[in-house]
């Protein structure tokens, strides 16, 4: 299904939403209570994100907050500086998001994003489809069950989106998700596309591998992680990359 972007403008605001995926999106789907008064708050968690898995009439989907990290959460909190609706932070997603079906490649689908402006600055909101039955790569690794064949899997992914300039700011394994379906890539807040270069192909992987030895991949050593997991990912990721 070809994206119908529509953009809505409000006083303080504007709403960008695929009108193929629903022919009007308006400020409450952006409040976790309106969708908790319709019984279609299923999931809310907090930290950084404060994500909430919503019922929506098109269909169910996840709803992220956008939240600061690191020092500057402490400071700014959800805001952010004000330079322009097409470099917020939402409406650059979904429209990565976009370019990301537009390619074929496993990303969520872009539902609706908005911002709200306050002064010089603003917040942001973002709804993507949720994939169903799915597990991060993180929790396949706490369970025991990332082995090397599911790690090639991850290499292929990643050089899938690698080939066609896709970068992603932060690739760890709690951004990959293993569905029956398949394996699809999340979170594309400050992604980008860029012209190729090994440089910052290599510094993404390396941020993926830092990521799983960080969630304990290399417990039974860092020789036994390279030959089993790492090694693996590697060899299928140059593979796809190549093809």
């Amino acid at each position: 299904m070809k994206m119908q972007e529509r953009i809505r403008e409000g006083a303080v605001g504007a709403i960008l939403f695929d009108a193929a995926v629903s022919p009007q999106v308006d400020d409450d789907w952006f409040s976790p209570a309106y969708w908790r008064a319709q019984g279609g708050l299923h999931v809310q968690s907090g930290g950084r994100g404060g994500v909430s898995v919503i019922a929506t009439p098109a269909g169910e989907c996840v709803l992220r907050h956008y939240r600061r990290g690191g020092l500057v959460a402490a400071l700014m909190g959800d805001r952010y500086l004000w330079t322009g609706a097409d470099r917020t932070r939402c409406f650059e997603e979904f429209r990565l998001l976009a370019r990301i079906a537009e390619l074929g490649l496993p990303g969520p689908r872009a539902v609706a994003a908005r911002y709200v402006r306050r002064g010089p600055f603003y917040t942001a909101d973002l709804i993507t489809g949720r994939i169903a039955d799915a597990d991060t790569l993180a929790a396949r690794l706490a369970a025991g069950r990332l082995d090397a064949g599911l790690a090639e899997e991850v290499g292929a992914l990643v050089a899938r989106f690698h080939r066609e300039g896709i970068w992603h700011a932060d690739l760890n394994a709690h951004n990959v998700l293993v569905a029956p379906g398949g394996l699809y890539l999340l979170d594309f807040d400050r992604g980008r596309l860029r012209r190729p270069a090994e440089s910052w192909r290599q510094a993404n992987l390396l941020r993926l591998r830092r990521s799983l030895l960080k969630l304990g991949a290399a417990s039974e050593g860092e020789a036994r992680f390279e030959e089993t997991l790492w090694q693996p990912l590697v060899y299928r990721y140059e593979r796809t990359l190549a093809a």
